[in-house]
């Protein structure tokens, strides 16, 4: 097949230059960080995102920070590594690098036009969250909260648009208000937790209505299944850091720092707070981020809603990266398309969401894209092993080794949410059935040959 029946989508791809490239501490740790310190997510790692009795800390701290770390660390080396790599070896983006694991056809629905939709998705939710906190600042009507929801959105979107270099600039110093409001919590409950009683924790669940606790393992597996589905997106994405960086130590060490560290540092410490704060107050309560619990912690209610609104104005950055990605997504796979329409349109969706409430249920939408990109970046994973750790080059029409992974790797991540199956870590199995499969069908044949680029349109 030659370069000019490709997609425009691949034959208008060129790498980045060397030149663009920045050190791993300019961009992609910092950025990742951002994501991480995002309240939305630390605010329920102690109840790991459920209604269950205890949540991760039913069986106390160790088991926590074993599963805390353990997910830490399958984020860096299972679902971003790879992606980091590919990204740094050609210099192109996610929606180029794709079309090997989903073929030229196929990579411009998955994982290129989808990620860029689905982020949307992450924006309505961002906006919806902010809006709720700021809202009290403008009188806190519905119509207030509403607007500021709108606002909200439309300068994300502007500020992803821009490129990955502002939205490092915005994520340099706003992380730092989670980061300082943890340490001070850190600092009110650590005296508490020589106290904390991990089965009166239990007990107290039970009586306010929750479920039984869960075993050792459970604990384990909610912890990976609850930071693993929330960061699956943005390990796929990872493609996208890598190729604004120098070299591969560039590419682990914004690994390393900006999603291993920072995971065990914003969930641990929302952890540690959680459990400290049941030592000294005895209350039931795993929302570290409620300006309720806040305000308990802080002996203020008035600190409490400050200590909110600080966290809203700091959820600007992870708005941005959503932004970000799904730019660079429409950009790629739409590059006929002027950017400022189809982000834009995008951006309408994202308010939909926001403006009606159907973004408040984080916890589904969490779910629905970790069962998405768990499958992808296992089978990217393999497609990468295959190929001699580099990228193939686009495989011509429809990648079917790719597609049937990721469609039984998908179902097997849904199948907790619409009750198919109790999978426990679903979104670690949804990759780990998304790479075996792709490995079994790719030696059964259902690879199609790789097509020529155009030259220069690799590294």
């Amino acid at each position: 097949m030659s370069n000019g029946v490709l997609p425009s989508y691949l034959s208008m791809a060129k790498p980045n230059s060397p030149a663009n490239r920045a050190p791993w501490y300019k961009n992609t740790a910092p950025t990742y960080a951002g994501i991480f310190l995002w309240f939305v997510f630390w605010s329920q790692m102690a109840s790991g995102g459920t209604k269950v009795a205890g949540g991760v800390l039913s069986h106390g701290l160790a088991v926590a920070f074993f599963g805390l770390i353990l997910a830490a660390l399958l984020c860096h080396f299972l679902f971003y590594l790879v992606p980091g790599l590919l990204g740094l070896k050609t210099g192109l983006p996610l929606y180029v690098v794709g079309s090997s694991t989903y073929g030229t056809q196929g990579g411009f629905l998955m994982p290129g036009f989808v990620m860029g939709i689905l982020q949307f998705g992450w924006l309505g939710v961002n906006a919806y969250f902010a809006s709720l906190a700021l809202a009290p600042l403008f009188g806190g009507s519905p119509a207030a909260q509403k607007i500021v929801a709108v606002l909200w959105a439309a300068l994300a979107a502007f500020v992803g648009l821009k490129g990955i270099q502002y939205v490092a600039k915005v994520a340099t110093f706003l992380p730092l208000i989670p980061l300082v409001i943890l340490v001070i919590m850190v600092g009110k409950t650590l005296g508490g937790i020589g106290d904390f009683d991990p089965q009166k924790l239990v007990a107290a669940g039970t009586a306010a209505g929750e479920v039984s606790t869960l075993s050792v393992f459970g604990v384990i597996a909610l912890c990976i299944t609850y930071i693993v589905g929330f960061f699956a997106t943005a390990g796929a994405a990872g493609v996208d850091f890598g190729m604004n960086n120098k070299d591969e130590k560039d590419v682990r060490m914004g690994g390393l720092f900006g999603i291993a560290l920072a995971t065990v540092v914003a969930g641990g410490a929302s952890i540690l707070v959680a459990a400290g704060a049941f030592g000294i107050l005895g209350k039931y309560a795993l929302n570290t981020a409620d300006a309720g619990f806040m305000g308990s912690v802080m002996g203020s209610e008035g600190a409490g809603k400050t200590m909110a609104l600080l966290l809203a104005v700091a959820a600007f950055p992870p708005a941005c990266f959503s932004s970000f990605i799904a730019a660079n997504s429409f950009k790629t796979t739409l590059p006929k398309v002027n950017p400022f329409v189809s982000v834009g349109i995008g951006t309408a969706v994202s308010v939909l969401l926001a403006v009606t409430g159907w973004a408040g249920d984080a916890g589904r939408v969490f779910t629905v894209i970790g069962a998405s990109f768990g499958p992808i970046c296992g089978a990217m994973m393999v497609d990468y092993l295959l190929s001699g750790q580099k990228w193939a080059g686009p495989r011509a029409g429809w990648n079917l080794a790719g597609w049937i992974s990721w469609v039984v790797g998908f179902i097997v991540g849904m199948a907790p949410l619409v009750k198919i199956a109790n999978i426990p870590a679903a979104p670690l199995v949804a990759f780990l059935v998304g790479a075996a499969l792709y490995y079994i069908l790719a030696k059964a044949g259902l690879e199609p040959p790789a097509v020529q680029m155009a030259a220069g349109s690799t590294k």
